[in-house]
């Protein structure tokens, strides 16, 4: 990226300068290096969405950005509905309410040493992940009509888990105002048959070993300790989210000149959030996120499972899970002024601070498990919230390392089989259906994670408090 079309505000704070036809300014997170490594598509998306109505504040990329449809992955940026803002499908993405849950299991890295491979076996058995995956559970029209209202709230009432398991998920399990009327029948099609299953691309469930701790003080609030195990499971809402942005991204593109819209990129299709297409969008994109909530609620009850067969002393408890592809409405305060806001988060995840109502009490005082996923042999982090980000980024955070490289330059320059056999020999041990797959999401097709954890923190977007190894990987 050209730094001469960016103001250096901090160190870690690059602004594109509110110039017309901007209506507010852009702010890019990162050091200098990470910025000037950025694509320069990054700055054209971000510059774009800054043009969109009824924008509140800045629009922000995180230090993970990279270009995406429409808007940049790691891009945030919010609406104000009364002052003509507008929702986009774009702004939230395909893979409607992808997130992270990440679960305790009460065992230290040596429990697990003798049995790593078989664990993996019956993991890759037992939780249905690649292209197209099918579970066991097979919705009809009212189960479907059910989950898509109720979220992992439906999913515990199936006896998928326990009522314990919500306290410690994003909307307590379930985002109210959710409409499965606004879902298409193909979208439903689509999912009648994957609840309980991972996908395929960067989706993973992964074992992980606490490898380093750096706020001992929150960690002991979250219950993380070196060499403990936890399980990160990433994915979201399958073939129903994807089906749902592609419903309305047409749906809003085609509309674009009835509300009298100046698209500075199709790809920025939007909707007034007073519009009945507006209303339609947000309360199926919240089926979208119910979906996703249920789905890792059910994938789970299944590693619980397979924990139990292999590991009976192990308790698979919640830490916390959090989506980083949503639309969401929020209160925040910018400029000493409190509004309600549609905060559009496309590869970021919410970061909210101490004290915040919306977190169960047990973690009110330390703030929001922030969950940064790595790629098989990279790390993962466990973050935390912090009040600064409120101000910095309305509560926002990265969400992973970022791509570095397209998926098929990464098969260009890696094979499947060359990426299992290296990560091996690390001790990490790796299942997926497709070599090709895991060609696209090898470690070196991604930006360096610890490079852009550490940015988030000094920053002062969150604050770095664990960093997790894998030890057994089931990759989609």
């Amino acid at each position: 990226m050209d730094l001469n079309r960016l103001r250096q505000d901090s160190e870690f704070t690059w602004r594109i300068p509110a110039e017309p036809p901007m209506t507010v300014p852009g702010i890019l997170y990162g050091d200098r290096e990470q910025v000037l490594q950025m694509d320069d598509k990054v700055y054209e998306q971000l510059r774009n969405v800054t043009m969109l109505p009824g924008l509140v504040g800045p629009v922000y990329a995180m230090p993970d950005a990279h270009w995406g449809y429409g808007f940049p992955i790691g891009g945030v940026a919010a609406f104000d509905a009364d002052a003509g803002g507008v929702v986009s499908a774009g702004g939230v993405g395909f893979d409607i309410s992808c997130g992270v849950r990440l679960l305790h299991t009460g065992l230290q890295a040596a429990d697990i040493e003798d049995a790593k491979s078989a664990l993996a076996d019956s993991l890759y058995a037992n939780i249905p992940v690649g292209v197209g995956s099918e579970g066991s559970i097979s919705l009809d029209r009212t189960l479907m009509q059910d989950m898509l209202e109720g979220g992992a709230r439906w999913a515990v009432s199936q006896g998928y888990g326990s009522a314990d398991d919500l306290d410690r998920t994003e909307e307590r399990g379930c985002i109210s105002g959710a409409n499965p009327d606004a879902v298409s029948d193909r979208a439903k099609k689509r999912q009648r048959r994957e609840m309980g299953t991972l996908g395929s691309g960067n989706h993973y469930l992964e074992v992980q070993r606490v490898a380093e701790i750096f706020d001992a003080s929150i960690a002991s609030a979250y219950g993380l300790d070196l060499d403990h195990l936890v399980i990160s499971i990433h994915c979201g809402s399958r073939g129903l989210g994807h089906q749902i942005g592609t419903d309305y991204l047409r749906e809003m593109l085609l509309a674009a000149s009835d509300f009298g819209l100046v698209l500075p990129d199709r790809e920025l299709a939007c909707a007034p959030i007073h519009s009945d297409l507006g209303q339609r969008y947000i309360g199926a994109m919240r089926a979208g996120m119910n979906c996703a909530l249920a789905n890792r609620q059910i994938i789970t009850h299944l590693t619980r499972a397979v924990f139990r067969e292999h590991f009976p002393q192990a308790e698979l408890t919640m830490l916390y899970d959090v989506s980083h592809n949503i639309c969401k409405l929020e209160t925040h305060v910018i400029d000493g002024v409190a509004h309600e806001l549609h905060v559009h988060r496309k590869g970021a995840t919410r970061a909210f601070g101490p004290g915040n109502p919306d977190l169960d009490a047990s973690l009110r005082d330390a703030g929001q498990p922030v969950l940064i996923g790595g790629s098989m042999g990279t790390g993962s982090y466990v973050l935390a919230g912090t009040a600064e980000s409120e101000h910095r980024a309305l509560s926002s955070a990265c969400h992973g390392a970022g791509r570095a490289m397209s998926r098929r330059k990464a098969r260009r320059e890696y094979g499947g089989r060359q990426v299992v056999d290296e990560l091996a020999r690390r001790g990490i041990v790796v299942r997926s259906p497709s070599l090709r797959g895991v060609a696209e999401e090898a470690p070196l097709a991604y930006k360096d994670v610890d490079r852009v954890v550490d940015n988030a923190h000094r920053a002062g977007l969150a604050c770095k408090v664990a960093r997790l190894e894998p030890v057994v990987c089931v990759k989609g």
